[in-house]
């Protein structure tokens, strides 16, 4: 491997604050360069995860630890914290103990905050012989050694039986492989061919960005190019801080809760979340969230700053380029020892399934404060599927691994999207069908919306999916559903949406419904059908004008029985409304409604 020169700046430098056109520039530069970074990272990926779902993170951060820039799109759950990774590797190494041409890899849990497929890569940028920065980059490795394979799996209760934990290891010193560690890794990975390759994709994304930092800092000069740095993060912090000031002072309160941590099945996971609005400032207050549990559900604190980070920048500045200004005044309150902030060593391969409800929770309790901004709830899973076993067309191993949408809530202004991910999830996509079917033993025969899986509102929730597939051969899969017994919320009088479910059926046997299951043996001639979750509902459904619900009946979004059970309009098998009966429905409903408020 080549290793950089050292590059030096030509251009004067100076301490002046920068003016208005270069940081504008440099803003949009930064962000480009991120992106480019993550376009190399697609283009050279060996694993469907990377190149086709996109479940990675790009970025640059500076020397202190702290976020620069991150590539549009991705997913919001790796929010501005590629950081502290980096910052771990400054602790044990030094600025001084960094060379060009060095690569180094991250995944530990406790730091990360995140599964130990998640694999974040970073390197160097030198300018004048002192580093400046580092690119970054955090990719899901399809494999990682251990006992977990791929997603879904409830049977760890240590984080030793997940994987490989990779603490600030340099791959790459001064441009030369460490072929031990190499070894190690090619020798405990079940798919080394997928995972290192994709560990040399992301080394090669970062030397993209090392060059143009480098290009960026002779043209404007590294002064220059810092100021604007301050300034971009400066800026962002007074949007978000005029954001806050808008909003109701007050504390706010709301509690949602997961079914269950898929080792003790009867307990319930709480999820009891303070937010409080003074002035500019906002804290999220994690105190009455459940502690660390026995199963995989954990995550470490990273996780759970993560995911105050994605409500906060959704309710503040969801458009503008993420900084680390755009937090400076977000304080979050997460005691150790809690699910979103666990001790060694505490399982965490199952770390992402709760941030969704917690997003969508700490936005449910500022409903009162923007009561104009606030949707319904949305799925609230990180709903996907795994099938593996070993090819009998090929005898090498398989791991399939995809994501699944599902409802979002219906909004203030409008009904809520259909088969979307969730809110962590961002701008990943599924995996397309034909490109599964072409490398793994299964056939799909069905990827469709749910019917009457939204719920009804006013503004009715997004539908989930229903994907029905067929093992060739014997295949294994995990299944861990959540959020059944804590359905996606209404707001303002409106209906929970319709919960997750899947459906086996194996040959000669009846349906089994199934909630959990790590590691479930599926023989040929068997089906299995993943049933996402829809969004509740916003508003009254008896207000829903009767023409959107006859048009959700024609397109097969509604039925007819929920269109009279839930909206009070009476629909007849051709499709038309039934006029007299509908307004009898809706007399009634207003009258019972009217005399509830009389009592109350």
């Amino acid at each position: 491997m080549t290793v950089p020169t050292t590059m030096s700046t030509t251009t004067p430098t100076t301490a002046t604050a920068p003016d208005p056109i270069t940081l504008e520039v440099v803003r949009c530069a930064l962000v480009a360069y991120s992106d480019e970074m993550a376009s190399a990272l697609r283009r050279t990926a060996y694993n469907p995860m990377i190149f086709e779902v996109q479940d990675y993170c790009v970025g640059l951060v500076d020397t202190a630890g702290e976020l620069i820039a991150q590539n549009l799109g991705g997913l919001p759950i790796f929010l501005a914290d590629l950081g502290v990774s980096v910052a771990d590797g400054i602790a044990r190494y030094g600025l001084d103990g960094f060379e060009p041409g060095d690569a180094i890899v991250m995944n530990y849990p406790y730091v990360a905050g995140q599964h130990l497929n998640n694999v974040v890569v970073y390197t160097p940028i030198f300018v004048d012989g002192k580093v400046v920065a580092f690119p970054a980059v955090r990719a899901h490795w399809v494999d990682i050694g251990g006992s977990r394979i791929g997603f879904g799996s409830t049977a760890t209760t240590d984080i030793y039986a997940e994987g490989l934990q990779l603490r600030s290891i340099k791959v790459l010193k001064a441009g030369r492989w460490d072929d031990d560690v190499m070894q190690i890794l090619k020798d405990n990975i079940r798919m080394p061919e997928s995972s290192l390759g994709d560990l040399r994709a992301a080394i090669a994304a970062c030397r993209l960005g090392e060059r143009r930092i480098a290009e960026l800092a002779q043209r404007y000069g590294l002064d220059t190019v810092m100021a604007c740095i301050e300034e971009m993060r400066n800026q962002s912090e007074r949007l978000s801080r005029d954001a806050v000031s808008r909003m109701a002072d007050g504390e706010y309160f709301a509690s949602s809760w997961m079914d269950n941590d898929g080792q003790k099945l009867d307990q319930p996971i709480t999820l009891d979340i303070r937010v409080q609005v003074a002035g500019e400032e906002l804290t999220i207050d994690f105190s009455g969230i459940a502690e660390q549990v026995q199963g995989p559900l954990n995550s470490g604190k990273s996780g759970g700053v993560a995911a105050a980070r994605v409500a906060f920048k959704a309710l503040t500045l969801p458009t503008h380029p993420v900084d680390e200004g755009s937090f400076r005044n977000l304080h979050v309150i997460l005691p150790e020892g809690k699910l979103l902030n666990a001790k060694p060593p505490a399982a965490l391969g199952q770390w992402s399934i709760s941030l969704p409800t917690v997003v969508d929770t700490i936005i449910k309790a500022l409903a009162p404060a923007l009561p104009d901004q606030v949707p319904a709830g949305h799925k609230g899973d990180m709903s996907g599927f795994t099938f593996y076993g070993v090819d009998e067309r090929s005898g090498s191993r398989f791991v399939c691994l995809n994501i699944n949408g599902g409802g979002w809530g219906g909004r203030p202004v409008g009904d809520g999207p259909s088969a979307c991910v969730s809110v962590c999830q961002g701008d990943v996509r599924n995996i397309p069908i034909e490109i599964q079917e072409s490398r793994y033993p299964l056939v799909f025969t069905k990827q469709e919306l749910r019917s009457d899986s939204g719920g009804a509102g006013q503004h009715r929730g997004g539908l989930g999916l229903e994907i029905e597939a067929l093992p060739q051969q014997v295949v294994f899969t995990n299944i861990a559903n959540e959020r059944t017994t804590c359905p996606p919320w209404g707001l303002h009088g409106g209906q929970p949406g319709a919960v997750n479910d899947t459906v086996v059926v194996q040959p000669g046997a009846e349906p089994v419904h199934v909630k959990k299951h790590t590691g479930l043996r599926l023989e040929p001639g068997s089906s299995i059908s993943f049933r996402t979750a829809g969004g509740g509902g916003w508003g009254v459904p008896f207000d829903r004008p009767v023409a959107e619900v006859i048009e959700d009946v024609l397109d097969g979004f509604v039925s007819r029985e929920a269109a009279r059970e839930q909206y009070g309009v009476v629909v007849s098998e051709a499709g038309e409304v039934d006029a007299a009966a509908t307004e009898t429905l809706r007399t009634a409903a207003t009258l019972r409604k009217a005399a509830d408020v009389a009592r109350h």
